[in-house]
């Protein structure tokens, strides 16, 4: 999504620019192969809010620079998410790659000093 650029010269991209969420909408439907948001924490937020995510891939590093963007806003909706795989770099980066799949209020207890959910 852009509101500067009106074509993208690189690869098989498409500059989205005003409703993206339904353009996004039509391009799933239209089965034209995977879509991948870089760097617009506002059209993340936005696809998750219309449950168009099928699978994120987040790259999370062991520092604290301030508080940036939230990813998940207080007024996202739940979701669950299954871990469908995760490694850590040698920097100590945890990479995981993640499906939406419905919320399932759930909770952790405590057995011989370790967590486990229930």
């Amino acid at each position: 999504m852009s509101n500067t650029l009106t074509r993208a010269d690189w690869g098989d991209t498409t500059v989205l620019r005003g409703d993206a969420i339904g353009q996004v909408a039509d391009i799933k439907k239209g089965g034209r192969g995977e879509l991948q948001v870089h760097g617009s924490a506002r059209l993340a937020q936005a696809l998750h809010a219309a449950g168009l995510i099928d699978e994120y891939r987040l790259l999370t590093f062991p520092v604290t620079v301030g508080a940036g963007k939230a990813l998940f806003t207080d007024d996202a909706p739940p979701r669950g998410y299954d871990l469908l795989e995760s490694r850590t770099t040698r920097a100590g980066a945890v990479y995981q790659v993640l499906a939406p799949k419905a919320f399932e209020a759930g909770g952790l207890t405590v057995q011989d000093g370790r967590e486990a959910a229930r």
